[in-house]
Protein backbone atom coordinates (compact mmCIF):
# COMPACT_ATOMS: atom_id res chain seq x y z
CA UNK A 1 0.00 0.00 0.00
CA UNK A 2 1.40 3.56 -0.84
CA UNK A 3 1.92 5.69 1.74
CA UNK A 4 1.25 9.37 1.01
CA UNK A 5 1.05 12.15 2.94
CA UNK A 6 -2.22 13.47 4.18
CA UNK A 7 -2.71 17.16 3.22
CA UNK A 8 -6.49 17.46 3.04
CA UNK A 9 -8.42 15.11 5.27
CA UNK A 10 -9.65 16.46 8.71
CA UNK A 11 -10.54 14.78 11.80
CA UNK A 12 -13.95 14.58 13.22
CA UNK A 13 -15.42 17.24 15.30
CA UNK A 14 -19.10 18.08 16.24
CA UNK A 15 -18.92 20.35 12.99
CA UNK A 16 -17.71 17.67 10.51
CA UNK A 17 -18.20 14.86 8.11
CA UNK A 18 -14.62 12.70 7.67
CA UNK A 19 -13.79 10.98 4.41
CA UNK A 20 -12.34 7.70 5.42
CA UNK A 21 -9.94 7.60 7.81
CA UNK A 22 -6.08 7.18 6.89
CA UNK A 23 -6.05 3.46 7.77
CA UNK A 24 -8.78 3.32 5.11
CA UNK A 25 -7.30 1.54 1.94
CA UNK A 26 -5.74 4.02 0.10
CA UNK A 27 -6.29 3.29 -4.00
CA UNK A 28 -3.70 1.60 -5.62
CA UNK A 29 -3.01 3.64 -8.35
CA UNK A 30 -1.70 7.21 -7.23
CA UNK A 31 -2.75 9.88 -9.10
CA UNK A 32 -0.91 10.70 -12.32
CA UNK A 33 0.49 14.94 -11.33
CA UNK A 34 1.53 16.82 -14.22
CA UNK A 35 4.18 19.98 -13.72
CA UNK A 36 5.30 22.85 -16.09
CA UNK A 37 8.19 23.91 -15.11
CA UNK A 38 6.93 27.44 -15.50
CA UNK A 39 8.95 30.62 -16.04
CA UNK A 40 12.73 29.04 -17.73
CA UNK A 41 14.26 32.25 -17.03
CA UNK A 42 12.64 32.47 -12.99
CA UNK A 43 13.59 30.06 -10.22
CA UNK A 44 10.57 27.42 -10.92
CA UNK A 45 13.19 24.74 -12.66
CA UNK A 46 15.06 24.98 -9.70
CA UNK A 47 12.32 24.23 -6.67
CA UNK A 48 10.89 21.77 -8.84
CA UNK A 49 14.18 20.13 -9.16
CA UNK A 50 14.60 20.38 -5.58
CA UNK A 51 11.48 19.43 -4.56
CA UNK A 52 11.59 16.00 -7.37
CA UNK A 53 14.78 14.94 -5.33
CA UNK A 54 12.72 14.42 -1.64
CA UNK A 55 9.14 13.83 -3.18
CA UNK A 56 7.34 10.58 -2.17
CA UNK A 57 8.39 8.01 -4.82
CA UNK A 58 5.37 6.88 -5.08
CA UNK A 59 4.15 9.50 -6.76
CA UNK A 60 3.64 9.72 -10.26
CA UNK A 61 5.17 12.98 -11.67
CA UNK A 62 5.67 13.58 -15.24
CA UNK A 63 7.06 17.65 -15.91
CA UNK A 64 6.73 19.62 -18.98
CA UNK A 65 9.15 21.81 -20.05
CA UNK A 66 12.44 21.76 -22.61
CA UNK A 67 14.65 19.08 -21.79
CA UNK A 68 17.69 20.74 -22.93
CA UNK A 69 16.59 23.90 -20.27
CA UNK A 70 16.15 21.57 -17.91
CA UNK A 71 19.38 19.34 -18.29
CA UNK A 72 21.28 23.03 -18.18
CA UNK A 73 20.05 24.31 -15.00
CA UNK A 74 20.48 21.25 -13.39
CA UNK A 75 24.03 21.26 -14.16
CA UNK A 76 24.33 25.24 -13.01
CA UNK A 77 23.03 24.68 -9.79
CA UNK A 78 25.09 21.72 -9.06
CA UNK A 79 28.23 23.62 -9.73
CA UNK A 80 26.45 27.15 -7.96
CA UNK A 81 25.62 25.03 -4.50
CA UNK A 82 28.67 23.61 -4.26
CA UNK A 83 30.41 26.50 -4.30
CA UNK A 84 28.24 28.05 -1.91
CA UNK A 85 29.07 24.86 0.02
CA UNK A 86 32.79 25.43 -0.73
CA UNK A 87 32.72 28.56 0.50
CA UNK A 88 30.46 28.35 3.88
CA UNK A 89 33.10 25.37 4.65
CA UNK A 90 35.63 28.21 4.29
CA UNK A 91 33.94 30.45 6.30
CA UNK A 92 33.29 28.07 9.02
CA UNK A 93 37.20 27.36 9.11
CA UNK A 94 38.30 30.51 9.67
CA UNK A 95 35.57 31.70 12.86
CA UNK A 96 35.43 30.56 16.06
CA UNK A 97 31.97 28.55 15.23
CA UNK A 98 31.72 24.84 16.41
CA UNK A 99 29.17 24.25 13.59
CA UNK A 100 29.92 22.91 9.99
CA UNK A 101 27.65 23.79 6.92
CA UNK A 102 24.99 21.68 5.89
CA UNK A 103 25.28 19.92 2.81
CA UNK A 104 23.69 21.61 -0.16
CA UNK A 105 20.24 20.76 -1.28
CA UNK A 106 19.59 17.39 -3.25
CA UNK A 107 18.55 18.32 -6.94
CA UNK A 108 16.64 15.32 -8.87
CA UNK A 109 18.63 14.62 -12.12
CA UNK A 110 16.50 15.34 -15.38
CA UNK A 111 18.08 12.31 -17.39
CA UNK A 112 15.37 9.91 -14.35
CA UNK A 113 12.67 11.94 -14.58
CA UNK A 114 9.52 11.86 -16.95
CA UNK A 115 9.45 14.88 -18.88
CA UNK A 116 7.12 15.74 -21.61
CA UNK A 117 9.84 18.05 -24.31
CA UNK A 118 8.73 21.39 -25.47
CA UNK A 119 11.13 22.13 -27.95
CA UNK A 120 11.31 25.78 -28.56
CA UNK A 121 12.61 27.61 -31.67
CA UNK A 122 16.95 28.24 -31.93
CA UNK A 123 15.67 32.44 -31.93
CA UNK A 124 13.12 31.77 -28.83
CA UNK A 125 15.77 29.57 -27.11
CA UNK A 126 18.88 31.87 -27.75
CA UNK A 127 17.12 35.04 -25.81
CA UNK A 128 15.95 32.77 -22.35
CA UNK A 129 18.69 34.07 -20.14
CA UNK A 130 18.56 33.15 -16.10
CA UNK A 131 16.99 36.23 -14.17
CA UNK A 132 15.73 38.14 -17.27
CA UNK A 133 11.99 37.95 -17.92
CA UNK A 134 11.26 38.54 -21.47
CA UNK A 135 8.83 37.42 -24.68
CA UNK A 136 11.26 34.85 -24.78
CA UNK A 137 10.52 33.19 -21.47
CA UNK A 138 6.61 34.09 -21.62
CA UNK A 139 6.83 32.10 -24.78
CA UNK A 140 7.96 29.15 -23.24
CA UNK A 141 6.45 29.37 -19.77
CA UNK A 142 2.73 29.74 -21.39
CA UNK A 143 3.79 27.25 -24.15
CA UNK A 144 4.32 24.83 -20.79
CA UNK A 145 1.50 25.55 -19.32
CA UNK A 146 -0.75 24.80 -22.44
CA UNK A 147 0.54 21.26 -23.11
CA UNK A 148 0.00 20.11 -19.29
CA UNK A 149 -3.49 21.49 -19.70
CA UNK A 150 -3.93 19.37 -22.68
CA UNK A 151 -2.61 16.42 -21.47
CA UNK A 152 -4.51 16.59 -18.73
CA UNK A 153 -8.35 17.86 -20.15
CA UNK A 154 -7.46 14.40 -21.87
CA UNK A 155 -7.88 12.49 -18.68
CA UNK A 156 -4.12 11.04 -18.79
CA UNK A 157 -3.54 13.21 -15.53
CA UNK A 158 -5.77 13.86 -12.45
CA UNK A 159 -3.87 17.37 -11.30
CA UNK A 160 -1.42 20.03 -12.72
CA UNK A 161 0.75 21.68 -10.10
CA UNK A 162 1.92 24.65 -11.58
CA UNK A 163 5.23 26.21 -11.23
CA UNK A 164 5.44 30.31 -10.98
CA UNK A 165 5.53 32.26 -14.37
CA UNK A 166 5.55 36.20 -14.82
CA UNK A 167 2.91 37.80 -16.45
CA UNK A 168 4.63 40.50 -17.60
CA UNK A 169 6.89 38.12 -19.52
CA UNK A 170 3.32 36.63 -20.93
CA UNK A 171 2.33 40.26 -22.07
CA UNK A 172 5.28 40.49 -24.32
CA UNK A 173 4.91 37.36 -25.53
CA UNK A 174 1.32 37.98 -27.15
CA UNK A 175 -0.50 36.57 -24.10
CA UNK A 176 -2.98 38.67 -22.07
CA UNK A 177 -4.27 36.69 -19.12
CA UNK A 178 -4.00 37.60 -15.70
CA UNK A 179 -2.87 34.76 -14.32
CA UNK A 180 -2.29 30.92 -14.66
CA UNK A 181 -5.32 30.49 -13.02
CA UNK A 182 -7.50 32.01 -15.56
CA UNK A 183 -6.03 30.54 -18.25
CA UNK A 184 -6.94 27.26 -16.70
CA UNK A 185 -10.50 27.99 -16.32
CA UNK A 186 -10.81 29.71 -20.00
CA UNK A 187 -9.22 26.25 -20.83
CA UNK A 188 -11.28 24.11 -19.05
CA UNK A 189 -14.49 25.84 -19.96
CA UNK A 190 -15.45 27.26 -16.00
CA UNK A 191 -16.77 30.67 -15.40
CA UNK A 192 -17.40 29.54 -11.71
CA UNK A 193 -13.75 29.48 -10.12
CA UNK A 194 -12.15 30.46 -7.51
CA UNK A 195 -8.32 31.02 -6.33
CA UNK A 196 -8.05 29.14 -2.60
CA UNK A 197 -4.88 29.89 -0.51
CA UNK A 198 -4.30 27.14 1.85
CA UNK A 199 -1.51 26.46 4.51
CA UNK A 200 -0.25 24.34 7.70
CA UNK A 201 1.34 26.09 10.57
CA UNK A 202 4.82 24.68 11.36
CA UNK A 203 4.22 26.04 15.02
CA UNK A 204 0.71 24.71 15.93
CA UNK A 205 -0.94 22.17 12.93
CA UNK A 206 -3.68 25.00 12.46
CA UNK A 207 -4.79 25.46 9.02
CA UNK A 208 -5.36 28.62 7.48
CA UNK A 209 -7.65 28.42 4.37
CA UNK A 210 -8.15 32.21 2.65
CA UNK A 211 -10.24 32.82 -0.61
CA UNK A 212 -10.10 35.80 -2.81
CA UNK A 213 -13.51 37.61 -4.42
CA UNK A 214 -11.33 39.47 -6.61
CA UNK A 215 -7.87 38.74 -8.00
CA UNK A 216 -5.82 40.10 -10.23
CA UNK A 217 -7.19 43.76 -10.97
CA UNK A 218 -6.65 47.02 -10.26
CA UNK A 219 -7.34 48.00 -6.22
CA UNK A 220 -9.76 51.38 -7.89
CA UNK A 221 -11.34 48.43 -9.76
CA UNK A 222 -12.35 46.56 -6.74
CA UNK A 223 -15.68 48.09 -6.09
CA UNK A 224 -17.23 47.94 -9.42
CA UNK A 225 -15.69 44.79 -9.27
CA UNK A 226 -17.94 43.19 -6.26
CA UNK A 227 -21.08 42.34 -7.34
CA UNK A 228 -23.78 40.39 -5.34
CA UNK A 229 -23.76 37.80 -8.12
CA UNK A 230 -19.64 37.32 -7.46
CA UNK A 231 -20.16 37.10 -4.19
CA UNK A 232 -22.37 34.62 -3.99
CA UNK A 233 -20.06 32.23 -6.81
CA UNK A 234 -17.40 32.57 -4.31
CA UNK A 235 -19.03 31.91 -0.98
CA UNK A 236 -21.06 28.83 -2.93
CA UNK A 237 -17.82 27.65 -4.10
CA UNK A 238 -16.14 28.00 -0.68
CA UNK A 239 -18.64 25.87 1.08
CA UNK A 240 -18.89 23.40 -1.23
CA UNK A 241 -14.91 23.42 -0.98
CA UNK A 242 -14.77 23.06 2.57
CA UNK A 243 -17.52 20.15 2.29
CA UNK A 244 -16.04 17.89 -0.78
CA UNK A 245 -12.20 18.71 -0.28
CA UNK A 246 -12.14 19.10 3.68
CA UNK A 247 -15.34 17.34 4.87
CA UNK A 248 -16.60 20.34 6.81
CA UNK A 249 -20.29 20.21 6.56
CA UNK A 250 -21.12 22.89 9.33
CA UNK A 251 -18.05 25.59 8.08
CA UNK A 252 -17.29 28.69 9.79
CA UNK A 253 -16.29 31.71 7.56
CA UNK A 254 -15.27 34.92 8.31
CA UNK A 255 -15.94 37.86 5.82
CA UNK A 256 -13.86 40.84 5.53
CA UNK A 257 -15.06 44.51 5.13
CA UNK A 258 -14.68 46.51 2.14
CA UNK A 259 -13.87 49.96 3.36
CA UNK A 260 -11.96 50.83 7.06
CA UNK A 261 -13.46 49.71 9.75
CA UNK A 262 -16.09 48.15 7.66
CA UNK A 263 -17.33 51.53 6.45
CA UNK A 264 -18.49 52.61 9.87
CA UNK A 265 -22.16 52.78 9.43
CA UNK A 266 -21.48 54.79 6.18
CA UNK A 267 -19.31 57.03 7.69
CA UNK A 268 -15.81 55.65 5.87
CA UNK A 269 -17.87 54.10 2.90
CA UNK A 270 -21.37 53.27 1.75
CA UNK A 271 -20.91 49.41 0.08
CA UNK A 272 -22.03 47.62 3.43
CA UNK A 273 -24.72 49.89 4.22
CA UNK A 274 -25.58 49.90 0.51
CA UNK A 275 -25.07 45.86 -0.20
CA UNK A 276 -22.89 44.27 1.55
CA UNK A 277 -24.68 43.73 4.50
CA UNK A 278 -28.12 43.01 3.27
CA UNK A 279 -26.30 40.36 0.81
CA UNK A 280 -25.14 38.88 3.97
CA UNK A 281 -28.08 38.41 5.70
CA UNK A 282 -29.65 36.73 2.38
CA UNK A 283 -26.55 33.96 2.57
CA UNK A 284 -27.08 32.98 6.27
CA UNK A 285 -30.45 32.45 5.52
CA UNK A 286 -29.67 29.96 2.30
CA UNK A 287 -26.79 28.55 4.11
CA UNK A 288 -28.45 27.35 7.97
CA UNK A 289 -25.29 25.39 8.44
CA UNK A 290 -23.00 27.32 8.28
CA UNK A 291 -21.95 30.25 10.41
CA UNK A 292 -21.49 33.35 8.43
CA UNK A 293 -19.65 36.28 9.77
CA UNK A 294 -19.05 39.49 8.63
CA UNK A 295 -18.24 42.16 7.93
CA UNK A 296 -15.53 41.98 10.27
CA UNK A 297 -13.20 45.24 9.67
CA UNK A 298 -10.20 44.39 7.62
CA UNK A 299 -7.46 45.48 10.22
CA UNK A 300 -8.97 42.87 12.95
CA UNK A 301 -9.92 40.24 10.52
CA UNK A 302 -6.51 38.49 11.04
CA UNK A 303 -5.92 39.19 14.36
CA UNK A 304 -7.29 35.69 15.66
CA UNK A 305 -5.61 33.41 12.95
CA UNK A 306 -2.55 35.36 13.46
CA UNK A 307 -2.77 33.89 16.84
CA UNK A 308 -3.78 30.43 15.81
CA UNK A 309 -0.65 30.37 13.46
CA UNK A 310 1.82 31.25 15.83
CA UNK A 311 0.14 29.25 18.87
CA UNK A 312 -0.53 32.44 21.07
CA UNK A 313 -4.71 31.62 22.03
CA UNK A 314 -5.02 30.43 25.10
CA UNK A 315 -7.46 27.35 24.49
CA UNK A 316 -4.99 26.17 21.74
CA UNK A 317 -3.83 22.36 22.53
CA UNK A 318 -0.68 21.19 22.21
CA UNK A 319 -0.51 18.95 19.41
CA UNK A 320 2.53 18.53 18.59
CA UNK A 321 2.55 14.29 18.54
CA UNK A 322 -0.35 14.28 16.15
CA UNK A 323 1.47 16.24 13.70
CA UNK A 324 3.99 14.53 13.33
CA UNK A 325 1.69 11.49 12.44
CA UNK A 326 -0.91 12.82 10.34
CA UNK A 327 0.61 16.34 8.49
CA UNK A 328 -3.10 17.28 7.40
CA UNK A 329 -5.24 16.67 10.39
CA UNK A 330 -6.86 20.37 11.41
CA UNK A 331 -7.70 20.77 15.28
CA UNK A 332 -10.44 22.99 14.50
CA UNK A 333 -12.06 22.07 17.50
CA UNK A 334 -8.57 22.75 19.60
CA UNK A 335 -8.94 26.41 18.09
CA UNK A 336 -12.31 27.55 18.80
CA UNK A 337 -11.87 31.41 17.93
CA UNK A 338 -10.28 30.57 14.48
CA UNK A 339 -12.60 30.65 11.59
CA UNK A 340 -12.79 27.41 9.02
CA UNK A 341 -11.63 29.52 6.41
CA UNK A 342 -11.72 33.38 5.72
CA UNK A 343 -13.51 35.08 2.50
CA UNK A 344 -11.07 38.68 1.74
CA UNK A 345 -12.63 41.15 -1.00
CA UNK A 346 -9.29 42.14 -3.18
CA UNK A 347 -6.10 40.32 -3.42
CA UNK A 348 -3.86 42.05 -1.22
CA UNK A 349 -6.67 42.30 1.81
CA UNK A 350 -5.85 38.39 1.62
CA UNK A 351 -2.12 37.65 0.26
CA UNK A 352 -0.68 40.18 2.78
CA UNK A 353 -1.29 38.26 6.17
CA UNK A 354 -1.11 35.04 4.10
CA UNK A 355 2.66 36.20 2.86
CA UNK A 356 3.32 37.60 6.46
CA UNK A 357 2.79 33.86 7.96
CA UNK A 358 3.19 31.73 5.55
CA UNK A 359 5.35 32.77 2.76
CA UNK A 360 7.33 29.33 1.66
CA UNK A 361 4.26 27.37 2.90
CA UNK A 362 1.42 28.12 1.52
CA UNK A 363 -0.08 26.98 -1.39
CA UNK A 364 -2.57 28.45 -4.33
CA UNK A 365 -4.78 26.02 -5.58
CA UNK A 366 -7.95 26.72 -7.90
CA UNK A 367 -11.14 25.50 -6.72
CA UNK A 368 -14.14 24.91 -9.42
CA UNK A 369 -11.89 23.31 -12.24
CA UNK A 370 -12.71 19.45 -13.19
CA UNK A 371 -9.08 18.61 -12.50
CA UNK A 372 -7.13 19.59 -9.18
CA UNK A 373 -4.93 22.56 -9.79
CA UNK A 374 -2.39 23.70 -6.72
CA UNK A 375 0.64 26.02 -7.16
CA UNK A 376 3.75 27.25 -4.91
CA UNK A 377 2.61 31.03 -3.40
CA UNK A 378 5.32 32.75 -4.59
CA UNK A 379 7.20 34.68 -8.25
CA UNK A 380 9.40 34.16 -10.28
CA UNK A 381 12.29 35.76 -8.13
CA UNK A 382 14.51 36.74 -10.98
CA UNK A 383 16.92 38.30 -8.75
CA UNK A 384 17.82 34.64 -7.39
CA UNK A 385 17.37 32.52 -10.60
CA UNK A 386 20.18 30.24 -11.01
CA UNK A 387 22.42 30.31 -7.99
CA UNK A 388 20.55 27.88 -5.98
CA UNK A 389 19.24 30.09 -3.05
CA UNK A 390 15.75 29.37 -4.02
CA UNK A 391 13.31 27.61 -1.36
CA UNK A 392 11.50 24.66 -2.30
CA UNK A 393 9.13 24.18 0.70
CA UNK A 394 6.07 25.47 -1.42
CA UNK A 395 6.69 23.69 -3.89
CA UNK A 396 6.65 20.77 -2.69
CA UNK A 397 4.13 21.32 -0.56
CA UNK A 398 2.12 21.59 -3.55
CA UNK A 399 3.09 18.43 -4.52
CA UNK A 400 1.33 16.99 -1.63
CA UNK A 401 -1.41 18.80 -1.46
CA UNK A 402 -2.43 17.79 -5.10
CA UNK A 403 -1.78 14.07 -4.47
CA UNK A 404 -3.90 14.06 -1.23
CA UNK A 405 -6.71 15.92 -2.42
CA UNK A 406 -6.99 13.73 -5.74
CA UNK A 407 -7.29 10.78 -3.47
CA UNK A 408 -9.47 12.72 -0.40
CA UNK A 409 -11.69 13.12 -3.86
CA UNK A 410 -11.73 9.53 -4.60
CA UNK A 411 -12.34 8.45 -1.09
CA UNK A 412 -15.49 10.63 -0.89
CA UNK A 413 -16.54 9.39 -4.79
CA UNK A 414 -16.02 5.90 -3.81
CA UNK A 415 -17.31 5.32 -0.12
CA UNK A 416 -16.39 2.13 1.34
Amino acid sequence: MSKVKHFFTEKQSSRETLAPDATSPVPKAIPNLIIPVGDPAGIGMEVVLKAMATVNPDYQITLVGTRSLLTQAYKNLSENLSKNLSKNLALASTSNSTSRPKSHPKLANPDRLTIIDVPLEPEILREITSGVGNAASGAASFAYLERAIEATLTGEFAAIVTAPIAKSAWKLAGHHYPGQTEVLASSAGVERYGMLFVARSPHTGWMLRTLLATTHIPLAAVPTALTPQLLDQKLDLLIECLREDFGITQPRIAIAGLNPHSGEAGQLGTEEQDWLIPWLKSQQTKYPQATLDGFIPPDTLWVKPGQAWYGNLPTLDNIADNFADDLITNPASKVPQAHDAYLALYHDQGLIPVKLMAFDRAINTTIGLPFVRTSPDHGTAFDIAGQGLADPRSMGAAIDLAAELVLTKTRLNNPQ
